[in-house]
C-alpha cells in the first residue's frame, strides 16, 4: 500500500464512523425514533471491534515495515480520535433513552 492509501484508509474509516454516529445521535434527538438509538448502540459495539482490528492491523504493519511506519501511525491516530466521540455518544445516548 502506498502512504497516501494508508492515510486515506484511516481518514475514511474515521469519517464513516463519525458521520454515522452523528446521524444516529441527532436522528434520535430530533425524531425520538428508537431505530436510531438501536442502530447507534450497534454502531458503537461493532464499530469498536472494527476500529480495534484495523488499529491493530495498522500498528502491526507499521512495526514490521519501517518505511510505512509513519503513515501507519498517523492513520492509527485518526482512528484513535473516534474513541472519545464513541464514549461521549454512548453516554449521551444511554441518558437519552433510559
Amino acid at each position: 500500500m502506498s502512504e497516501r492509501n494508508i492515510l486515506n484508509l484511516g481518514k475514511a474509516v474515521f469519517g464513516v464512523f463519525f458521520l454515522t454516529g452523528n446521524i444516529c445521535l441527532f436522528g434520535y434527538v430530533l425524531t425520538k425514533d428508537f431505530n436510531f438509538a438501536d442502530v447507534g448502540f450497534l454502531l458503537v459495539t461493532y464499530g469498536a471491534v472494527f476500529n480495534l482490528l484495523l488499529l491493530a492491523g495498522l500498528m502491526l504493519y507499521g512495526l514490521t515495515n519501517k518505511k510505512k511506519r509513519k503513515p501507519c501511525f498517523q492513520s492509527a491516530g485518526y482512528l484513535i480520535i473516534n474513541i472519545p466521540f464513541a464514549i461521549l455518544y454512548a453516554i449521551i445516548g444511554w441518558d437519552l433513552v433510559f
